[in-house]
């Protein structure tokens, strides 16, 4: 049994690690970093500090600084690194030169033979600048963008999963969801907002219909309400669109389910959501897709399946 004196000393061990990290200043780095015993070149050298990664300065004399770097989500290193690329809530334009470096990072893992982790790295420094710079303008923009690329690498392994097949989305894990709700919640009523809510659709979205209508039914729905609900969303029109090739999909499903009559309400729903789409999207992509889906429900061109005349 624990006695009271004891209690305290566990409260107060608590209370010090806690406030540890407040009272020192927090920051991030623009480089990959060497961190070393000591600081001296020559000293052993205990890692590597990756770019975006979170480092709190316990001291900054001169050329050096004094870290706890998180090198990896599981392990933290404490050591000294080279006074260059440590971005500090206090550095003049940090928010810009992070959100600079995250973007030329996103660009290089564009490449075929772009840097190896450039994904990664854009990641962490996006997700930095929201981090540091919470007031910044650019921290929504920098917590969603941190987001989407997490959403695709995240997708990337769940959808090559032999579960991913499977026709219900409860079926096959989950996308992790977590920076895409707190963009919502953050910056409730924004563009970033709404793309967020768009993106976290895919999480609802069917695996193979396996031709039944009920997948399709649904997304309609779901793509519908998305539209209704972020009326001036940059997906709004995308959106739409989804809602109306699904409908037009329904009208064959309908047919191998011997149902002409919700193949005929389909037909009508896919014209009318395609026009909600093209009002939505005066220009672009979205606009001239419909007008095709259009013309390829009215004039009975199937959209999906292998139904030939």
């Amino acid at each position: 049994m624990i006695r009271v004196w004891q209690k305290l000393v566990l409260v107060c061990l608590l209370l010090g690690a806690s406030g540890f990290a407040a009272n020192y200043q927090h920051g991030a780095m623009v480089r990959e970093a060497s961190i070393y015993v000591s600081p001296d070149p020559s000293s052993a050298k205990l890692g590597e500090v990756g770019r975006g990664r979170e480092v709190i300065i316990l001291e900054s004399p001169r050329d050096w600084v004094h870290v706890e770097a998180n090198v990896s989500p599981t392990r933290t290193i404490t050591g000294w690194v080279l006074n260059k690329g440590v971005i500090a809530a206090d550095t003049p334009n940090g928010d810009k030169i992070l959100f600079g470096e995250a973007t030329d990072s996103e660009d290089e893992a564009s490449h075929s033979r772009g840097r190896r982790g450039a994904a990664q790295d854009a990641m962490w420094v996006y997700h930095a600048v929201y981090e540091l710079f919470p007031g910044s303008p650019l921290a929504g923009e920098a917590l969603y963008r941190a987001a989407d690329i997490r959403w695709q690498l995240d997708k990337v392994d769940v959808m090559t999963k032999p579960s991913a097949r499977e026709q219900d989305a409860y079926l096959r894990g989950e996308i992790d969801d977590s920076w895409m709700k707190e963009t919502i919640k953050k910056f409730p009523g924004t563009k970033w907002a709404d793309l967020a809510a768009y993106t976290l659709l895919d999480n609802k979205i069917c695996g193979d219909w396996q031709g039944a209508s009920k997948c399709p039914e649904k997304e309609t729905d779901l793509y519908e309400k998305y539209a209704a609900e972020h009326p001036q969303s940059p997906k709004a029109g995308q959106a739409l669109y989804n809602a109306a090739w699904r409908q037009s999909a329904l009208i064959e499903i309908y047919k191998t389910e011997e149902d002409r009559k919700k193949s005929e309400q389909a037909k009508a729903r896919a014209i009318a959501l395609a026009q909600k789409a093209m009002a939505q999207s005066a220009q672009g992509d979205w606009n001239a897709r419909a007008q095709r889906l259009i013309y390829l429900v009215q004039n009975n061109i199937p959209t999906w399946g292998n139904a030939q005349d």
